[in-house]
């Protein structure tokens, strides 16, 4: 007997960690942030199994050619309870080979983060994946899912001024993936493409206003929304800590932890 598909409003537990690689720059790209399962289940054998593996099946063949793209799947005589809906982006400045290896990987463990989940995501450091019975193509979300900051290592008000103008360089920019410096301050931001531009403007707005307030004067900063991120890293400073400035104006940091139960 199957188990239909979550509504839009189900609750979904995170498995959320901390990651111990090196953030921004780095070559592991394929490395794990966070990932999020559904607490329904689909029934083995049912059609809806088989659309969720026709459009993982589909994300990983895409990514061959494209950074990004989205489908609705459903084979004939599918009903509503059925239809899946799914995504893939990679980072702006991926090549096709690296956003397919990334995906391929992303969708694997998925399938072990997840097993039979009706809906899921799952973000590495190149690249994001997602699929649901919902209808979620298209709509915003600033939901936070995922933030972590290194470790508070103080402020001066030249840093603090180049900080302020990379984040003001990445917020007033009109593409999806947006990249900046200024002197040893290094930012990034990316949305997901099934957002309009001003959406996605919202969005990074958003993001970055987090990320000033939760990350304060630390040496990088991750901030994670549903559609969206925002990050910072002085270069050549990750997870090692270091002299150097953040782009904050308040003393704290914060951890991600494991268990973490939120709405998407």
């Amino acid at each position: 007997m199957s188990i239909h598909p979550p509504s839009l409003s189900s609750l979904l537990t995170f498995f959320l960690t901390i990651s111990t690689l090196p953030h921004i720059s780095t070559p592991s790209t394929q490395s794990f942030l966070y990932g999020g399962c559904s607490q329904q289940k689909y029934g083995h054998g049912t059609t809806y199994e088989s659309n969720v593996n026709s459009l993982l099946t589909s994300l990983v063949n895409s990514a061959s050619s494209s950074n990004f793209n989205e489908f609705k799947i459903s084979v004939p005589g599918s009903t509503q309870a059925d239809i899946v809906y799914g995504l893939y982006q990679c980072r702006g400045d991926f090549q096709n080979l690296d956003c397919r290896s990334c995906v391929a990987r992303a969708v694997s463990q998925l399938g072990a983060l997840c097993p039979d989940a009706a809906g899921a995501g799952l973000q590495l450091e190149g690249c994001f994946v997602k699929y649901d019975s919902t209808a979620f193509l298209g709509v915003e979300d600033k939901t936070m899912v995922y933030k972590k900051c290194g470790p508070s290592i103080g402020y001066e008000s030249d840093g603090l001024t180049r900080c302020d103008a990379v984040m003001d360089y990445l917020a007033a920019g009109s593409q999806y993936f947006r990249v900046g410096g200024s002197g040893q301050v290094q930012g990034m931001v990316q949305c997901v493409q099934d957002l309009s531009m001003s959406a996605c403007q919202d969005c990074f707005s958003e993001a970055i206003g987090r990320l000033k307030t939760e990350c304060g004067s630390a040496a990088w900063g991750d901030v994670f929304l549903g559609k969206c991120y925002a990050r910072f890293s002085e270069h050549g400073v990750y997870s090692t800590g270091g002299e150097g400035f953040g782009c904050g104006r308040q003393h704290r940091w914060w951890f991600v932890v494991s268990g973490f139960v939120m709405l998407w």
